[in-house]
């Protein structure tokens, strides 16, 4: 147990943990001081630009090995910072639109390497830009579902069934109880970089600052084209999060453990985690495929993207009743427990970071004919604690894994998502405005209903106990406080976006129209 004066109950928390508002700008400039300019291995990388706009995997350094006691865990770092860049459109574009747009996103990939030094980028469309087209244009081009030839693969974002929302009036979060907004916006602008700088300054030359890179260079005449709306940073870095905590007096923040790239203690860039690039596109590959794309459609090597913001509770998540005995179990898994941690069970975050997800237990589950999910609610004697209570029983505890494991992998055990999120730190909706960690969540799926299914399976209610504000089940056995990373989550925003495939990232489909 750790000493009496550095123990924190859950008022302290929330009390430090709302102390000051952080501007945009002062953020994004804490951000850079606080990073680290990666040492990356030098490689050869493709000399053609990928089709598959986020396919970025030969064009960073290789995966590398790491342990810090919880086993050897090969992780792939993407770069540094993230910046999620989403605007509307205030008109139709006209072909002098299009072809503005399509000059821009080139002179940008000219002037700055495809790298992580120079800036990558990403354009995906919203449903609001499919729908200024005519709707007999869209549905001869957008693929469909292989389950559902009616529904196409491009569909509008719902609340997650554990979000706050009307459709979800049993659900209520304890700090930030915010609903979750349903976003229109037309496009989506992906920037990723081991440099904030170089993200910073591709957005201000679109928004006409006149210079790029250092060079003199007109910015694009869009005409009042697009309206910027949010922008939001994200940051991937091995102790980046307990650095940002550090500067910012958190009261958990030596709680936070120093080795993780998240905010909740843990690696989450992990290979074995994410699927191909192939796998997650319209047509698929030969291990999963979701919708009648193949190699003569439109917008084939496209993919759709989700994005949301999350506030994450972490002066709850890191309170003195959430030892890391217990965050473990949340994050991955009861049966068995990933690690027992360190005798002080909160310094540093009390126990490894570094823990492998693979395939070996969904193939083992899968051949029961079962999921690990569905066997820790329905097994009352999970050893899951370092002192279990009378008997060596308790209630079942669901891991965040397990749950989203019962739909998120092909049948070979193959994961069917590319996640591309981070942590974040600011006031985008937060209630009184102080800036607070985030989860900025991006994910690249086959389909609109394939994030939709697996986000409604990772909150697992259907497991859970019914009880007053956290939704569940009448039949089910998971207690709400045991029940995965759910009740630390606040989803504020949310919006799908088709990633077209590079040859088709201007206006798609704008070509066909006078």
């Amino acid at each position: 147990m750790e000493p009496q004066s550095s123990r924190l109950n859950r008022r302290r928390l929330l009390k430090a943990g709302a102390a000051g508002i952080v501007s945009l700008s002062a953020a994004w400039a804490m951000f850079e001081a606080l990073a680290r300019t990666p040492e990356r291995v030098a490689h050869a990388a493709p000399a053609n630009l990928p089709d598959i706009q986020y396919d970025i995997s030969q064009f960073i350094a290789p995966a590398q090995t790491l342990n810090d006691g919880g086993g050897n865990v090969l992780v792939s770092l993407g770069p540094v910072f993230t910046v999620f860049q989403t605007l509307k459109l205030t008109r139709f574009p006209s072909m002098t639109d299009f072809q503005i747009w399509h000059d821009a996103i080139e002179r940008i990939e000219s002037v700055y390497p495809f790298s992580a030094s120079g800036v990558f980028t990403f354009v995906s469309y919203g449903l609001p830009y499919f729908n200024r087209l005519p709707a007999s244009l869209v549905s001869s081009h957008m693929p469909r579902l292989l389950s559902n030839n009616a529904r196409f693969a491009l569909e509008e974002a719902v609340p997650s069934p554990t979000d706050v929302s009307a459709s979800n009036p049993n659900i209520t979060k304890k700090t930030f109880n915010v609903g979750v907004a349903i976003e229109n916006n037309d496009v989506l602008v992906t920037l990723r970089s081991d440099s904030l700088t170089n993200c910073n300054d591709v957005i201000a030359w679109l928004k006409g600052s006149n210079s790029l890179k250092g060079f003199a260079l007109p910015s694009p005449a869009f005409n009042g084209l697009f309206q910027f709306t949010s922008n939001r940073v994200q940051f991937t870095q091995i102790g980046m999060p307990r650095r940002v905590a550090d500067q910012n007096h958190l009261a958990f923040a030596g709680r936070v453990n120093p080795n993780s790239t998240m905010w909740m203690g843990f690696l989450d860039q992990q290979v074995s985690a994410s699927g191909t690039a192939a796998i997650v596109t319209l047509q698929g590959n030969g291990s999963a495929r979701f919708t009648t794309a193949d190699s003569s459609n439109y917008f084939f090597n496209g993919s759709i993207q989700h994005l949301s913001h999350v506030i994450q509770d972490l002066g709850v998540f890191y309170a003195d009743d959430e030892p890391f005995t217990e965050r473990v179990q949340y994050m991955f898994r009861s049966d068995p427990i990933p690690s027992l941690g360190n005798t002080d069970q909160f310094t540093n975050g009390g126990g490894p970071a570094y823990f492998n997800n693979d395939s070996e237990r969904f193939l083992h589950y899968q051949a029961l004919h079962t999921s690990e999910a569905a066997q820790t609610a329905i097994n009352p004697n999970v050893v899951n604690d370092v002192q279990p209570e009378a008997g060596g029983t308790r209630e079942p505890r669901m891991g965040h894994l397990p749950a989203l494991q019962q739909s998120s992998r092909a049948a070979d055990g193959t994961p069917v998502h590319i996640r591309m999120d981070g942590p974040g730190f600011d006031n985008l909706d937060v209630p009184g405005g102080a800036s607070q960690p985030k989860l900025q969540f991006t994910v690249f799926v086959p389909s609109a209903d394939f994030f939709t299914t697996m986000r409604r399976n990772q909150g697992a209610l259907n497991f859970q106990i019914a009880e007053a504000g956290s939704g569940g089940s009448a039949s089910g056995t998971v207690p709400a406080e045991d029940n995965g990373l759910e009740r630390f989550l606040t989803a504020t925003r949310r919006q799908n976006f088709l990633c077209p495939p590079r040859s088709r990232r201007t206006f798609p489909l704008r070509e066909f129209l006078p």
